[in-house]
């Protein structure tokens, strides 16, 4: 147990470190977490609690029972979600409130899930909500689930997605679809597959056009990047990616170093969302902002990550981060866009500069045309002319 205790002082010394480091230092915050997981490191001492015992909802609870401290489980929480990030647990610590004990059923589905399909931890979180609220409807209405009817589960779904936006609905049902295709499909528990039958409403309204910047905004965006820290530098490259070659933000978090070839003035993107491995052109402008951010900017980090953090021991950035950085840059120069406006103003030259609808689809990494499609609504003549050839 000794080891658990090293282990785990090693990493709450880590987390207040990356707390102070983000503006926490010297605030009352940041002391109320230090007060919460030291007596945390006390209480798995005296407990004598093994390391992969350590974050669950079981020592959270023998915690707080111990623990004299008003509300500690809040710092229990941030350290075991800074873990999740790093690497080093395959998943945060939920409050009781988040996750409850599922009837057997529902769990076998939820790892038969997680492990046939590669589903990444917070999906799951998603799916156990849904199955969460369908249990809890069940149990209230003493329906057993080998009876259940489609009646029933439209019954559920309009209950349960009444708060949620359009979108999330879809999503939900997804979900919903593929537990009855399980329970039919695999655990014969369901004479029949209401999988086909759990429809949404038709949505007659148009999609909103995508969001982008107009020229002017472009030269407004570089014009007022700043270059005063490493911070800035590494973020001037990272707008230089995703304005000219159209990348998201989880791709540029996944370069490598030897993902560029600085002599051919290419970049291969192996791991896109349409998982088709990419390669694009490095327009010379961009090379130098990565150059500037290689040469100036970035650590010396053992990760071949193109982009890193800045506090020791420098691990690769998400996704999120790279989003943040670039919105908050775009909102610096007084522009009320996010980061995946570039994406949509690289589509935009793209079409304007006369490429066709197949030739964009290639450029964005998409796997159908119909994804392709949603960004051609930026300009409706010049998509009308692209796809029928027309003259207008």
């Amino acid at each position: 147990m000794a080891n658990t205790h090293q282990k785990l002082a090693h990493a709450i010394g880590e987390y207040l470190a990356w707390l102070e480091a983000r503006a926490y230092r010297n605030t009352k915050a940041r002391m109320r977490y230090e007060r919460a997981l030291t007596a945390f490191l006390v209480f798995v001492k005296e407990k004598g609690i093994a390391w992969e015992d350590t974050f669950t909802l079981d020592t959270l609870k023998g915690f707080r029972t111990w623990c004299k401290l008003p509300n500690p489980s809040h710092a229990l929480r941030g350290l075991s979600s800074y873990l999740f990030r790093e690497g080093r647990l395959s998943q945060p610590l939920l409050m009781p409130n988040y996750q409850i004990d599922l009837p057997d059923i529902y769990e076998d589905y939820l790892r038969y899930h997680e492990q046939s399909k590669q589903i990444p931890y917070r999906q799951i979180k998603q799916i156990r909500r849904v199955l969460t609220s369908l249990h809890e409807y069940l149990e209230k209405a003493k329906i057993p689930l080998s009876r259940l009817s489609i009646e029933q589960v439209d019954s559920f779904l309009a209950t349960f997605c009444q708060p949620f936006a359009p979108d999330t609905c879809k999503t939900y049902r997804s979900y919903l679809r593929s537990f009855l295709t399980y329970l039919y499909q695999e655990r014969s528990i369901l004479s029949r597959d209401l999988a086909p039958l759990v429809r949404g409403n038709r949505l007659y309204a148009q999609a909103k056009p995508p969001k982008f910047l107009r020229p002017h905004e472009v030269q407004r965006l570089f014009a007022g990047l700043r270059l005063s820290s490493a911070t800035d530098i590494r973020t001037y490259a990272m707008v230089h990616l995703a304005y000219s070659l159209g990348v998201r933000p989880i791709e540029i978090s996944k370069i490598s170093l030897d993902d560029i070839a600085f002599g051919k003035g290419q970049l291969t993107l192996p791991d896109t969302k349409s998982t088709n491995p990419l390669v694009l052109p490095l327009p010379e402008h961009t090379i130098k902002a990565i150059t500037a951010y290689l040469v100036g900017a970035r650590p010396d980090s053992k990760s071949r990550r193109l982009f890193v953090s800045f506090q020791s021991p420098y691990r690769p950035i998400s996704g999120e981060t790279v989003g943040r950085s670039i919105t908050r840059a775009m909102k610096q120069t007084g522009l009320c866009s996010s980061a995946y406006w570039l994406r949509h103003t690289y589509a935009q030259n793209l079409l304007e500069s006369g490429g066709s609808i197949f030739e964009i689809k290639e450029m964005l990494g998409h796997d159908k045309i119909e994804s392709t499609k949603n960004y051609l609504h930026i300009h409706i003549s010049l998509m009308r002319k692209v796809l029928f050839d027309e003259t207008l």
